[in-house]
């Protein structure tokens, strides 16, 4: 059942545009500096998340693993993470946790991109014995720990308790030798569970917000369940999630922001909130069924020139600049903040 549920939503994934919520991207506005003192040649992209170095901050997310079938398409992502130099997560290992059969799907990551930085990825249930055998099993940097109590309770067969996952995960990051990044898949993560998190020793947080690739939406074609459209658009738009995230960090851990991040401007907006890296998977799984590799190491390409050019035009020669940025938050999402005590002030108005 598992190996079919990997195929279905992968499939489905293919054919499901974002949405129906929306990110929040649009409510944040980058303040142009028409003096940004720097040459092209200046910035520089690199940047660094839980104490690893990334050459860039767009990260291939978790999308997918588990069955035989899919093993081609992390190869082919793994491929285009050892071209364009990108971090790459996998999606989740319990199936091969489960079953040794389907190592394969996972293994080929590191078989194709050896030297890469590579997420192992597990859910928030496993023991910690169960977390370092993911991580063992594709040689991890880091462990993605998702959360992704939405998709089960739509999943005709997922999960309905949900208690423990703190003390859980808590275990998981005393035992890990890697950092631990907790994940959310697509409804975001608020402020309060953020500070729980890192309270449990998570080093980075992916808020995973509302507006990208849908699970329940996903879920809900799998098992022909016809959910109401608002219920569809449950979450935390990912801007918003992210800013409330930063503002209960402070940077005692990092960010990473996704879900519905699809342009160089999008990158830009959630760097300068306070992120140091940015993830997307469906976007790519897409390209690499239409366009094919070349199409796929296209975009990549495309994307980070563009989030060069955006950075020299606010002024900013290296991605831990960006967070000292003035940033104009409108509209409904300046609402959500303010009404949750982010002061979005602080945002607009930043030290020079």
């Amino acid at each position: 059942m598992r190996q079919s549920r990997k195929l279905d939503h992968l499939n489905i994934c293919r054919k499901m545009a974002d949405g129906p919520g929306t990110t929040g991207f649009a409510d944040f506005h980058p303040v142009h500096n028409c003096l940004p003192e720097l040459a092209w040649d200046d910035v520089r992209l690199d940047t660094e998340i839980a104490g690893i170095h990334l050459r860039h901050p767009l990260i291939i997310n978790a999308i997918t693993g588990g069955a035989a079938d899919v093993a081609a398409v992390n190869a082919a992502l793994a491929e285009l993470a050892l071209t364009t130099g990108a971090a790459m997560a996998v999606g989740s290992q319990y199936a091969a946790l489960e079953n040794p059969e389907v190592l394969g799907s996972y293994e080929v990551i590191r078989e194709v991109n050896p030297g890469g930085v590579l997420f192992a990825n597990v859910g928030a249930h496993v023991t910690p014995e169960q977390a370092c055998q993911a991580v063992e099993m594709i040689g991890a940097d880091a462990l993605q720990v998702h959360l992704n109590a939405g998709q089960e309770l739509v999943m005709p067969e997922g999960d309905r308790n949900f208690s423990r996952y703190l003390e859980h995960i808590a275990a998981i990051a005393a035992r890990c030798r890697v950092p631990v990044i907790a994940k959310e898949v697509g409804c975001g993560i608020a402020r309060e569970q953020a500070l729980a998190l890192t309270g449990a020793g998570v080093r980075a947080i992916d808020v995973g917000g509302r507006g990208g690739t849908n699970f329940l939406a996903i879920e809900a074609a799998r098992g022909q369940n016809e959910l109401e459209e608002d219920f569809l658009a449950w979450g935390i738009p990912t801007a918003v999630s992210a800013a409330e995230v930063a503002a209960a960090l402070e940077r005692r851990a990092d960010l990473i922001v996704s879900g519905g991040v699809r342009s160089s401007l999008d990158a830009l907006k959630a760097l300068i909130i306070g992120g140091q890296a940015v993830a997307v998977a469906g976007p790519l799984v897409k390209l690499l069924n239409g366009a094919g590799p070349q199409g796929a190491i296209a975009w990549v390409e495309a994307f980070l020139e563009g989030l060069k050019r955006c950075m020299v035009l606010v002024g900013a020669g290296k991605v831990s600049e960006l967070a000292g940025v003035p940033l104009v938050i409108t509209g409904w999402s300046r609402e959500w903040l303010t009404a949750r005590g982010v002061d979005v002030t602080r945002y607009a108005v930043r030290p020079s």
